[in-house]
């Protein structure tokens, strides 16, 4: 009795998700933005009557660079997102650096939305505010923004510049170069207690941002340099048993 061929299903396509340079872009805009507005801010060092006057002067900038700020959360935790799906099936990384990566980043993100919003909140209460909890709100924010946020970071591009060295996704001196990023934003963690190391928060912050663009340009998509079926060697097939010979 003749037999119909059942159609074979095919495999879902693998969603790559959104391009990598459009959330980058969008969340480098808004954070530098952001930081633009508060460049003439007070530093750590200021008494607590300065920052208050100051941030009854500047209201206004506090309450949008807050808001940037915290915007600028949510395409870096979509970058981050999307990075780690494509290292993960795309590129085939097992190691520990993919989720590595995920984790310094959705950290990244989190540290940054925390200061826009104490950034939001100072605007909110400058008119009511003593100096002590401008202070601290202060602190809070400068602590979020700066090594609360770099910190991780560097988490972040060290995930996705180790399997690049290892693996050749990206070009070796780019790739090289976000592993010195990470370790000075790394770095920026003892900054808490010496101002000494105030340098690294720059570093992470700005050449980080060019790092990241960079690497969203050139990560491939796929590894293209993966054998194939067709590229293995061909040698003699098993022969297909005969009908009479199958059980």
């Amino acid at each position: 009795m003749a037999t119909s061929a059942t159609p074979t299903a095919r495999a879902p396509r693998a969603q790559a998700g959104p391009p990598l340079l459009v959330p980058v872009i969008a969340y480098g805009v808004l954070m530098v933005a952001s930081v633009i507005l508060l460049a003439s801010g007070p530093q750590p060092s200021a008494s607590a009557s300065s920052v208050l006057a100051w941030d009854k002067a500047h209201h206004g900038a506090l309450e949008i660079a807050g808001c940037l700020g915290f915007a600028a959360s949510l395409p870096l935790a979509i970058w981050t997102a999307t990075v780690y799906r494509r290292l993960r099936t795309g590129l085939g990384v097992v190691a520990p650096g993919a989720v590595i990566g995920l984790v310094g980043g959705l950290l990244a993100a989190a540290s940054l939305a925390v200061c826009g919003l104490v950034n939001w909140t100072i605007s909110q209460v400058h008119g009511v505010a003593d100096p002590a909890l401008a202070r601290a709100l202060t602190d809070l924010s400068f602590a979020a923004g700066s090594a609360g946020f770099v910190a991780p970071l560097g988490l972040l591009v060290a995930g996705i510049a180790v399997p690049s060295v290892i693996l050749r996704l990206l070009p070796r001196p780019l790739a090289w170069a976000g592993l010195v990023i990470a370790a000075l934003s790394l770095l920026s963690t003892f900054a808490l207690l010496t101002s000494a190391l105030d340098f690294t928060f720059p570093i992470g912050r700005f050449v980080g941002l060019i790092w990241l663009i960079a690497a969203s340009a050139l990560l491939p998509h796929t590894r293209h340099h993966a054998p194939r079926d067709s590229d293995l060697p061909s040698g003699p097939r098993a022969p297909v048993p005969s009908k009479s010979t199958r059980l």
